[in-house]
């Protein structure tokens, strides 16, 4: 992982335009191409930033101080460096990744015994699958054979969203198992990363985890 700390202005050109005028600012350059901007409030969320894959090129001569990020829909995100203060580099290595709340593990347990939950025909290829960038959840095939990467989360938000789409970049480029789509499976699935799934063709899932453990609901139900 890259950090630099610099005074810098930042301008995005894609779908849509927008500029960040100039401040000092945190740079992440992170092992699987990914560079974000942030300020030194909004928690953990980025300012602006660029998904992998994608490709980072340092400007020279003419353009020295010029960061140039495109990623492969060819949409671009311009550092125009004017003050570096900080710049370190740190090898991270393989992270061993999130350990899952006792609700989440067994979630993941659950529906790779029921599997079926997500469609008829559906079969596992196995859970926790290793990718350079962490474990899957689930892989499994659908009733046509092809690929299909689970995300699980108890409460499904933007995050897991983006997490999942990491995944799914990845896994497409694996010749075996491409093409494979995503589905994003929680007890609760939040409007935004809904959107933001049906946006990135990934299919959302709602868990009831009382049924699948086999615990039917007391309450009084009119059908």
């Amino acid at each position: 992982m890259r950090l630099v700390i610099a005074r810098c202005s930042v301008d995005y050109a894609g779908r849509l335009t927008a500029h960040l005028p100039s401040a000092p600012r945190l740079i992440l350059v992170k092992a699987d191409g990914s560079v974000s901007i942030h300020a030194d409030d909004r928690a953990y969320k980025p300012l602006n930033w660029m998904s992998p894959p994608c490709a980072l090129k340092v400007g020279t001569g003419d353009d020295e101080g010029i960061w140039t990020v495109v990623n492969k829909a060819g949409e671009k995100l311009i550092i125009t460096m004017e003050e570096i203060l900080h710049d370190s580099s740190y090898e991270l290595g393989v992270d061993p990744g999130l350990i899952k709340d006792g609700v989440e593990a067994h979630l993941q347990e659950l529906l790779a015994d029921r599997i079926e939950i997500l469609g008829e025909g559906h079969t596992l290829i196995r859970r926790e699958y290793p990718t350079a960038i962490g474990p899957v959840d689930i892989l499994c095939r659908d009733a046509e054979g092809r690929t299909v990467a689970v995300e699980l989360k108890r409460r499904g938000d933007i995050d897991g969203v983006e997490q999942l789409t990491r995944y799914l970049e990845l896994l497409n480029r694996d010749p075996h198992l491409a093409p494979v789509r995503g589905v994003f499976a929680a007890q609760e699935i939040k409007p935004q990363a809904r959107v933001l799934a049906t946006d990135r063709g990934i299919g959302c899932v709602v868990l009831d985890y009382d049924a699948m453990r086999g615990i039917e609901d007391d309450k009084l139900r009119l059908f």
